[in-house]
């Protein structure tokens, strides 16, 4: 299914705030509310609109820190790359982790309550991964922009 400029601008309200009624998203993108209904729960039906969430911020909830853990494998053999998404996955603090190209073979981004806490997440979970040769972590000074929008 191709998305028209309806659609398009169902997803922009949606992704800026989720958590309106059908009411109030039928009339910023001036339909109908049940043409407004059907049209969304297709989106979600085809898999356009994944989920509903909450997003948090992460000062008040004891996590203002962000870092970013460069991670070298000591080889790119499928079982080894297996091994380490599986048990990167496992771990609670990290919120994203991207096969990469170039220095690096993957990025994680990773939330601590402190430099303290970054160094238990370290020695504890990041140290254990399975097939790591290399690990550089940097730490965020200050978040300049951030979204979860996509441009559609």
């Amino acid at each position: 299914m191709s998305l028209d400029a309806i659609d398009r601008r169902i997803l922009n309200v949606l992704q800026r705030k989720g958590r309106m009624s059908n009411a109030d998203l039928s009339e910023a993108v001036n339909l109908s509310p049940s043409a407004c209904h059907r049209r969304v729960q297709r989106l979600e039906s085809e898999g356009f609109i994944r989920d509903y969430v909450a997003l948090l911020d992460p000062r008040k909830i004891g996590l203002p820190t962000t870092v970013f853990v460069e991670i070298t494998l000591q080889g790119q053999a499928d079982e080894v790359l297996d091994a380490f998404e599986k048990a990167v996955a496992r771990i609670p603090d990290v919120l994203e982790c991207h096969l990469m190209a170039g220095t690096a073979d993957y990025i994680l981004k990773v939330v601590a309550e402190n430099t303290d806490d970054f160094a238990r997440i370290h020695r504890q979970h990041l140290s254990r991964l399975p097939g790591v040769a290399q690990m550089q972590s940097s730490f965020a000074l200050r978040t300049v922009f951030r979204t979860t929008a996509l441009p559609v």
